[in-house]
């Protein structure tokens, strides 16, 4: 006698709520995340074993390429940049027009001494972003442009942090300069960028 084969049933799985999910979460991760800004310079920086991250918010940065020369990149608040940029025209005895604070608010970097800093915002969007500076800004005993910038931003708000990041190539007389120069204005706590190291 043969035997009964069960009917078999097509199994059919509604994959529907699935893709809907996936696509929620995919369009929210895109929409929420932070891109880093690549930096102006080509920066190589030392390694170590420290596992410290940066803070996320209120962080202000100073770059130092192999050349020596210096970028300070401000805290991100379209605000508080306009703000910092008044100080710093206070100082200098500079006046800046609304078009000039718009594209300070924007800028990634500035790395131009304050006699060229107007010039550098009246440039287009495009020549500023690909605009490679040829001295930085200033920072040695004579002319602490730099440690102004820091000491300006803090003006603006006291509880901004600091970070360098510095290439492994810079000489040691250009960063004294700098840590001598944040010594006088008796700003004393800042991160150091690095790249990590595996432990051996």
């Amino acid at each position: 006698m043969a035997r009964v084969k069960p009917k078999r049933h097509n199994i059919r799985v509604d994959m529907t709520a699935m893709t809907d999910v996936s696509f929620l979460l995919l369009t929210f991760f895109i929409l929420t995340a932070q891109f880093a800004k690549p930096d102006i310079e080509t920066i190589t920086t030392p390694s170590s074993i420290s596992e410290k991250l940066l803070p996320d918010a209120s962080l202000m940065t100073i770059l130092t390429t192999t050349d020596g020369r210096f970028y300070f990149t401000p805290v991100e608040n379209g605000t508080e940049r306009i703000a910092l940029l008044d100080k710093m025209g206070e100082k200098y005895g500079m006046k800046f027009t609304d078009a000039e604070k718009v594209a300070f608010s924007n800028v990634q970097s500035i790395g131009v001494p304050m006699n060229q800093l107007k010039g550098f915002l009246d440039l287009p969007d495009d020549e500023r972003k690909a605009y490679k500076s040829k001295t930085g800004i200033p920072m040695d005993s004579t002319n602490k442009q730099l440690t102004d910038w820091v000491q300006q931003s803090l003006a603006v708000n006291p509880d901004y942090k600091l970070a360098i990041k510095g290439d492994v190539q810079t000489e040691y007389p250009k960063v004294k300069a700098l840590f001598e120069g944040l010594r006088d204005i008796d700003f004393l706590k800042f991160w150091l960028i690095t790249s990590q190291e595996t432990v051996k």
